[in-house]
């Protein structure tokens, strides 16, 4: 451990180097240390790394960005407090995002946003990072984008689910237009995976006041209901955030939605009771109080998702 310890703190010196060389070297190395091993990367943070790494995700060098944000990365995993207590380094990794389809990398760009969906697993800082619009924004652009590289796509989904946790966040997404991107990536993306994250995260931004509007202005409830028809050979987890969608569009939206949930045709009711059979625990139960919507049996305000 000792070693660690001084290896590290070796290398992130390095990192303040004039030597261009000498910094890549040690960016490499640390990358490296950091991948497969949980020790070092704690002490790699507290030797102070992190604002060196944070001012090389500008860097011209592709590179160089992409180790430097592989470590963020990694060191994101089991120092959180680390990352986010220093200034700046979510505008850094916005500037990542923000140039996705020019100058930054697509591993920058991908480990960016993965950082960001490390970094969201603490409740604490979905607020903060939600009320970042830039980020936000640069998220939404890349599942907006037919040439996104599917991973860059599925990172950037998997950061925005963890954004639309947060309730006040949920706002936010659908002013910057993410209805339409997600809405747009389930209709025409094929890609393995993809449906399942856009889904996700529609279900997640169902359950604000603002969603209703938005997503009558795509067919967004036709589409759920659709895919929950099992003619259309939606996976399980899709069935299930379609389910989740429609539960929570019915808790915040008008009679309207009520009334087009009610008139989903045999095949979507039959696709719900797939979900009340074979899914999982939580899936269960939002597929029974759905049905009971659908049934008549209940209202939109007689339960809370």
């Amino acid at each position: 451990m000792e070693v660690k310890r001084r290896t590290a703190r070796l290398l992130v010196t390095r990192l303040g180097s004039v030597s261009e060389q000498t910094r890549s070297e040690a960016l490499a190395e640390l990358r490296l240390m950091t991948k497969n091993d949980a020790e070092p990367r704690p002490i790699i943070a507290e030797a102070g790394a992190i604002p060196y790494l944070e001012e090389t995700l500008y860097s011209s060098s592709h590179d160089s960005q992409d180790n430097a944000a592989a470590i963020l990365l990694n060191i994101s995993i089991s120092s959180r407090t680390a990352l986010m207590s220093t200034r700046g380094l979510l505008d850094a990794i916005s500037h990542v995002l923000r140039h996705h389809a020019t100058n930054s990398s697509p591993f920058a760009v991908q480990s960016s946003a993965a950082t960001l969906h490390s970094l969201l697993v603490d409740d604490s800082y979905r607020p903060v990072i939600g009320a970042k619009r830039d980020i936000v924004y640069s998220l939404i652009e890349i599942i907006k984008r037919p040439n996104s590289p599917p991973r860059s796509v599925k990172d950037a989904l998997k950061a925005l689910f963890g954004i639309a946790l947060f309730p006040l966040n949920r706002a936010n997404l659908i002013g910057l237009g993410g209805v339409a991107a997600l809405f747009s990536l389930v209709l025409k993306d094929g890609r393995v995976g993809i449906v399942e994250d856009a889904t996700a995260v529609i279900a997640q931004i169902a359950g604000c006041a603002e969603s209703e509007r938005e997503f009558w202005k795509v067919s967004g409830v036709k589409v759920l209901v659709d895919l929950l028809d099992v003619g259309t050979g939606s996976s399980e987890r899709v069935k299930e955030n379609a389910v989740g969608a429609l539960l929570n569009l019915v808790s915040c939206g008008g009679g309207g939605v009520v009334k087009q949930v009610k008139e989903m045709g045999p095949g979507a009711v039959e696709g719900i009771r797939d979900v009340v059979e074979n899914g999982t625990a939580k899936g269960k139960s939002k597929g029974i109080a759905l049905l009971k919507v659908v049934e008549g049996g209940a209202k939109e305000w007689d339960f809370a998702v």
